[in-house]
């Protein structure tokens, strides 16, 4: 049978529909005799039973084990040129109190952007001083309670927070570690949105502005001088964007020496998982090696000492760990033109019960995500399929392609892996929809991490309702 011309070049039509890829599954995943997805030792007809859907299912060892390897990963590969690192992981991703103390117990330091991941981060028991702070717009309030909490280091993203936090630091009669965000002008293949490093965007100082910046914080008694920063994107697989981002900073870093120490310098993150069997993500011990043989080359060549090296993981330890699991619904083919004459293919939609609501990536980037049907085996024929959320929106879509058994029907239960990172972290209320529960499972266990939301809860937050006597 010969694939549907509707299918992306990319997508390649599986001989099994039910296999589990195990570069897009997480590392306990598998089907039992019956056919059915078992993750931590728990069937998906328990977690179903037990908490319905959707729900995000997180395998505890298989995050555990990502973010113990980052860290001894970077220590090692760090070693051999000279210098130690700084593993943080990037809470942005997903954060919740069991991760930011799993990543702690790993080793790892915790990278915040705002006042509630601090807030989650701190209530977890992770130290202050092992936490770093970006973003671009840190209130006042924000910067006052994190200095005066002894966050680890602050990330100074504009010439306005320098006087800001040196402020906060004389406030508190403290000294406050700073990095600088350096945009280097790198732009790391990938998509537009997640560009995080050129010239015409919110991030980070120019490079030319930068030694003016840095000057201003070596003025300030109450701030001490870390380094240098760069995020140069998301999802990235090669190499390229952290040597030419590397070059570009250790330039500027060598220049700064003259005037004072930098001990530090930090490349960032953006580390790339695979979504789909194509996609060709590097393990994390290539990407630590790549980047110490990029620093210790650039050092060498500029004769200056390797700094402290700093690097920001947080896709890459989280993402692979959690299959979001979906009910079918309803099912649709719709007979779509080819583009080839008067020729047509079919799509068929298989609409679940959640959607853009618990994972917006799709329709924000166009990302990719794989699917698999979990409840049982089929050995139907591959279909391809277009997996549709419930929202009004017609780009409510979860899945853009893949192919599932032919015999997929309501009822049917969906797995999406790889969905660990930025998608409950950019879950919203979209038409009133809760956003679904987290659920660690290990060892043949389960246990939730972060609640869903049910309409109660989404009532009690209308304030033009009084729930408490049913008056409105």
């Amino acid at each position: 049978m010969s694939p549907n011309p509707l299918a992306p070049g990319w997508l390649v039509e599986p001989s099994d529909a039910n296999a589990l890829p195990d570069s897009v599954w997480s590392r306990s995943a598998h089907r039992d005799e019956a056919g059915a997805l078992v993750v931590g030792g728990v069937s998906v007809a328990d977690l179903v039973r037990e908490y319905g859907t959707p729900l995000y299912v997180l395998d505890e060892d298989d995050a555990r084990s990502r973010a113990a390897e980052a860290r001894a990963a970077f220590d090692s590969e760090f070693a051999r040129i000279g210098t130690t690192a700084k593993v943080y992981y990037a809470g942005k991703a997903f954060l919740s109190a069991d991760v930011a103390r799993w990543v702690s117990a790993a080793g790892l330091k915790v990278d915040i952007c705002t006042g509630g991941e601090f807030a989650v981060a701190q209530a977890a028991g992770v130290d202050p001083s092992q936490m770093g702070f970006h973003g671009n717009n840190k209130s006042l309030a924000e910067i006052d309670r994190t200095v005066a909490a002894g966050i680890g280091a602050i990330v100074v993203d504009s010439p306005a927070e320098v006087d800001r936090v040196a402020d906060a630091a004389e406030r508190h009669g403290v000294v406050q570690p700073v990095r600088v965000r350096v945009n280097s002008g790198v732009h790391a293949s990938t998509h537009e949105y997640l560009a995080t490093a050129r010239e015409d965007q919110k991030f980070g100082i120019t490079l030319t502005d930068t030694p003016e910046v840095v000057a201003a914080i070596r003025r300030r008694p109450s701030l001490a001088f870390l380094g240098l920063h760069s995020h140069i994107g998301s999802q990235i697989f090669g190499a390229d964007g952290f040597v030419e981002a590397a070059r570009r900073l250790l330039t500027v870093h060598a220049a700064l020496l003259a005037d004072g120490p930098v001990p530090e310098l930090n490349l960032g993150g953006g580390f790339g998982i695979a979504y789909t069997s194509v996609d060709d993500a590097p393990a994390i011990g290539e990407l630590a090696r790549a980047l110490a043989d990029i620093v210790g080359a650039e050092c060498a060549r500029l004769g200056i000492d390797v700094p402290v090296l700093a690097v920001e993981p947080g896709r890459i330890v989280i993402g692979p760990s959690t299959t979001t699991l979906y009910t079918v619904g309803t099912l649709k083919d719709v007979q779509v033109a080819t583009g080839e004459g008067d020729g047509s293919a079919v799509r068929r939609y298989v609409s679940v019960d959640g959607g853009m609501s618990d994972n917006a990536r799709p329709a924000l980037y166009g990302a990719d995500y794989s699917v698999r049907m979990v409840n049982r085996a089929s050995s139907a024929s591959p279909a391809l399929v277009r997996v549709a959320g419930k929202h009004c929106e017609s780009g409510d879509i979860v899945v853009l392609a893949d192919y599932l058994p032919g015999d997929v029907a309501p009822g049917d239960i969906l797995g999406v892996p790889a969905t660990g990172a930025y998608c409950w972290s950019l879950s919203s209320n979209y038409n009133h929809v809760g956003r679904p529960a987290v659920v660690a499972v290990r060892d043949g266990g389960s246990r939730v991490i972060v609640r869903g939301e049910t309409e109660a809860d989404i009532l009690a937050r209308d304030a033009g309702l009084d729930t408490t006597n049913g008056r409105a």
